[in-house]
């Protein structure tokens, strides 16, 4: 660690008291998705989904930029598979996964268990749990439904509510964790 010998202060303790400062000056950035903690310059989104057997390792943000076509591959990969139906998914949800999955510090990708699910899967889905809502954000292109074998439900949640980007939901009896980035909430056990 550095030390300035004329002020005493430390630069880290500098870098501190400026971070500090912009965030102070601008708290309507504090909680946007560009700033999102652990979201870095460059986001990468890593999956595989049990039910297609497909696998999906990308870069979908460069500093500042989306990246179009790893957007439209992260779109179709999330897809309902029931329906083969496909939606933008909002980005604010892929980089609440993708900051928490950097949080975590895991290699491994995540297990896709739900992102976008059609009126009509929904539906079905509602009619056989009450679990279900009636207005999932899932169906807004809003929410995933995640795994990660090396980590616990509670470190996956704990993770995603870091990022204070959207709701999460702890479903520990199913292994799973919901992420949105609907209102700023927790739920579960």
């Amino acid at each position: 660690m550095t030390t300035d010998i004329a002020s005493g202060m430390s630069r880290r303790a500098l870098l501190g008291a400026f971070a500090a400062t912009a965030i102070t000056a601008a708290p309507t950035f504090a909680n946007a998705a560009g700033f999102l903690r652990g979201g870095g310059d460059i986001r990468r989104i890593k999956m595989y989904s049990g039910r297609t057997g497909e696998r999906i390792d990308m870069i979908y943000w460069i500093e500042g930029e989306y990246v179009r076509d790893a957007v439209k591959e992260i779109n179709h990969f999330m897809r309902d598979w029931r329906t083969d139906g496909v939606t933008s998914m909002d980005l604010r949800t892929i980089d609440i996964m993708s900051a928490a999955h950097n949080l975590l510090d895991a290699s491994e990708p995540y297990m896709l268990l739900s992102g976008y699910r059609s009126p009509q899967t929904n539906a079905m889905l509602r009619s056989r749990s009450r679990g279900v809502a009636k207005n999932s954000l899932h169906m807004k292109g809003q929410a995933a439904d995640l795994r990660l074998s090396s980590r616990t439900v509670s470190q996956v949640a704990r993770a995603a509510a870091a990022c204070r980007g959207g709701g999460v939901g702890k479903y520990t009896r199913s292994n799973f964790v919901h992420m949105d980035c609907g209102v700023v909430r927790t739920w579960g056990r």
